[in-house]
């Protein structure tokens, strides 16, 4: 039962912020909710090899090229249709199928390569 909320959950958003869009507004990098933000942070510390403040600053960074590329709204839709985009049968269609869905995650994986082209220098 836990588990069909949050499933619930899930397309709920996404499908309420695909009905919202509208016209395009300019974009604020200080849209992005605090819990998004350390959310974000603490994934990308974890993918680049750990807590630590080269780890912080980097990541930090990242984000606030990704929040100057896509409004939270665009980013949250496009992070729910990429996490459940594996999700088997009907239910997975939800996330797979939209028009929206592939735009929104070639917008979010262009952003993220940017972002670490611009922050994590090799």
């Amino acid at each position: 039962m836990k588990i069909q909320w949050t499933l619930i959950g899930w397309v709920s958003v996404a499908l309420s912020g695909c009905a919202a869009q509208s016209k395009t507004q300019p974009l604020s990098p200080n849209d992005f909710p605090t819990l998004a933000r350390v959310e974000y942070v603490f994934e990308c510390m974890q993918k680049h090899g750990g807590q630590n403040y080269d780890n912080l600053y980097h990541c930090s960074c990242a984000l606030d090229e990704l929040a100057k590329r896509m409004s939270y709204q665009e980013y949250s839709e496009a992070v729910v249709f990429t996490k459940l985009r594996s999700m088997p049968g009907e239910a997975g269609g939800v996330f797979r199928d939209p028009p929206q869905a592939d735009k929104l995650r070639a917008k979010l994986k262009a952003a993220e390569e940017a972002a670490e082209a611009l922050c994590f220098v090799k």
